[in-house]
């Protein structure tokens, strides 16, 4: 194994993503190979001699080491027992050919990350093994919210990792409501350890650090967050969880960076609709439109995105959450006749009227009305037949002829 100095070398004077590195871990060159190559020069260590022209005498491996401990954080590599080498396996190598496959137009930059600094959680395999990105603009409304920490707690009954970038708005609502249900949840950072950003939000990281979940970077100690950095960000949150759902995003809002990203990468492409009157759900409403992404209404059609076919039933968990009222379940028929008959409260009508209103035979007609009768939904005083005071019925059979 190479020395964890030769990996923290590497990641400060090679900013990720870098195809060079990666083509040279392929050929079998060790990082400790790699990083004596590249501080001597090597011919052989290719476009990483130009990659790493105006770095390589940042040569300042233990004092990043030292710094990110003193800051919470410990490097994670290939060699690594908790690196999630499948989750980047499957985005990065296999889902990347199969979208290209499929169409896809393959992305420069889509390239593996070599390292990863991590507060709280090193156990990133496990934390991204069953994970969603949930994601949005940083000017979330109301809607925004609460349509986030709903789907957040439904996902919470599932144990899934809630991965996010950390940034205000959406990211924050999703990581809170994570931490207040106690399921686990992953801030991919765009600065490195000793850099908390936004400064707003340095209490929720200590809080995501200490409850199981992770801060993760690609960057080293005290790099600052600059503009490109998250958009390289996005593509880890993109790549190593098994789907992201987009809440809200503007027509160029940079959540829709991260959805281009998952597409990339093959993984389930997911987006809640919005009110068409609200330029914050612009972005996600069209992403719709343009089959870029799913439409997801709740957590449990999440789930049944991200699980195989036949695995879970959303629509059958809907109806068992709003299961239909005894008059919603009436045949053609039986409605043709209960509509006939009048509301609670007015006098009852004979059979023969009711068979006329309802277009059917006096004994079709008698036949349901002594069926509804059973079922409680029908009254008969004499001759006279009426409605069973229901008022919850009533009022959703009102709401069903709206």
């Amino acid at each position: 194994m190479s020395t964890l100095e030769s990996w923290a070398y590497l990641s400060r004077v090679v900013e990720g993503p870098s195809r060079h590195l990666q083509a040279l871990l392929r050929e079998g060159r060790t990082a400790d190979e790699i990083a004596d190559g590249v501080r001597s020069r090597a011919g052989w260590i290719g476009g990483l001699r130009a990659q790493t022209e105006n770095r390589y005498t940042w040569d300042r491996p233990a004092e990043d080491l030292e710094r990110a401990a003193e800051c919470g954080y410990t490097l994670l590599t290939p060699e690594s027992p908790g690196w999630p080498r499948e989750a980047i396996d499957l985005a990065f190598t296999r889902g990347a050919a199969a979208a290209a496959h499929n169409g896809a137009v393959p992305q420069p930059d889509g390239i593996a990350p070599h390292a990863l600094w991590v507060r709280g959680n090193p156990d990133l395999a496990g934390l991204f093994a069953n994970s969603v990105g949930v994601v949005g603009t940083r000017q979330a409304t109301q809607y925004g919210h609460t349509a986030t920490r709903d789907l957040v707690k439904g996902l919470g009954k599932y144990r899934y990792t809630i991965v996010s970038g950390g940034a205000v708005g959406i990211d924050t609502v999703a990581h809170l409501t994570a931490l207040d249900v106690n399921a686990p949840t992953v801030a991919v950072a765009a600065c490195g350890p000793g850099v908390a950003y936004p400064r707003s939000n340095a209490a929720m990281f200590d809080r995501i650090a200490a409850s199981g979940g992770a801060i993760v970077s690609e960057y080293p100690p005290d790099t600052t967050p600059d503009r490109h950095r998250f958009l390289t960000r996005n593509r880890l949150v993109a790549g190593l969880t098994l789907g992201t759902v987009l809440v809200e995003a503007a027509f160029r809002s940079g959540a829709l960076n991260t959805l281009k990203w998952v597409n990339t990468f093959n993984r389930a492409a997911m987006a809640v609709p919005g009110p068409i009157t609200d330029v914050e759900s612009l972005g996600a409403n069209l992403a719709i439109q343009d089959n870029r992404a799913t439409m997801v209404l709740n957590a449990d059609q999440i789930h049944e995105q991200l699980c195989g076919v036949g695995q879970v039933d959303a629509e059958g968990a809907m109806e068992a959450l709003f299961p239909a009222s005894d008059v919603q379940r009436l045949t053609r028929n039986e409605l043709r006749i209960y509509d006939a008959l009048p509301p609670v409260g007015r006098p009852g009508r004979e059979a023969e009227d009711i068979a006329a209103d309802a277009g059917l035979t006096i004994g079709l007609t008698v036949h349901i009305l002594m069926d509804l009768a059973g079922r409680g939904l029908v009254e008969r005083e004499r001759r006279l037949w009426s409605r069973a005071e229901r008022p919850d019925e009533e009022e959703s059979a009102a709401a069903s002829q709206g």
